[in-house]
């Protein structure tokens, strides 16, 4: 441990009061990564059932439980690949709305077509692309929570926004540039 001291004890309370105070977080990445909200619900639940058993051996709770929704979302794309996913419903006040009044309709026709284009991409590009944008995190933690290279997350970031651009078409809300890194070179 890096303070020296013992482990945090892990207990069913203190699973109760991260999943308060995590769980719409960990519902909007997993409804991003399923393209669906009950689909979403469905995977959330799955994996709170397995991180629960495993609680008290969990060091970084936010990373395994990333690790654990992307690995599932995977996992279901993979089990479904014929089936077709309803997308969410935007007007549930639970999905995160940052948005004003003024703006709802625009940015509902926005969430729309993200979401639809979303659903067209590779399960792991879908991945990377919710994890890297959505959830903020760093490429090389991205890597560490999917259990691949570094590259292989340049590669599927670069690779799903290419193919969300070409989905989305050019009227569409900006996208991230391609290369994010200063030494990246074209977009």
């Amino acid at each position: 441990m890096p303070d020296g001291g013992a482990a945090p004890r892990r207990d069913d309370r203190s699973f109760e009061d991260y999943v308060a105070d995590r769980g719409m977080t960990l519902l909007r990445t997993a409804v991003f990564l399923t393209g669906d909200r009950q689909a979403g619900e469905d995977l959330l639940q799955d994996v709170l059932l397995r991180v629960y058993r495993r609680w008290r051996h969990i060091d970084d709770p936010d990373s395994y439980l990333r690790r654990s929704l992307a690995n599932g979302a995977v996992s279901r794309a993979r089990r479904r690949l014929t089936a077709r996913e309803n997308l969410v419903d935007w007007d549930d006040p639970d999905v995160d709305d940052p948005a004003g009044p003024a703006d709802e309709a625009a940015q509902a026709t926005d969430r729309h077509d993200l979401l639809a284009a979303l659903r067209q991409l590779t399960a792991r590009q879908r991945a990377v692309i919710v994890l890297r944008y959505f959830g903020d995190l760093p490429e090389a933690q991205i890597a560490a929570e999917l259990g691949c290279a570094p590259s292989s997350v340049k590669t599927h970031t670069a690779r799903g926004l290419l193919r969300l651009r070409a989905l989305l078409g050019p009227g569409a809300p900006a996208l991230p540039p391609l290369s994010p890194s200063p030494k990246g070179a074209t977009a």
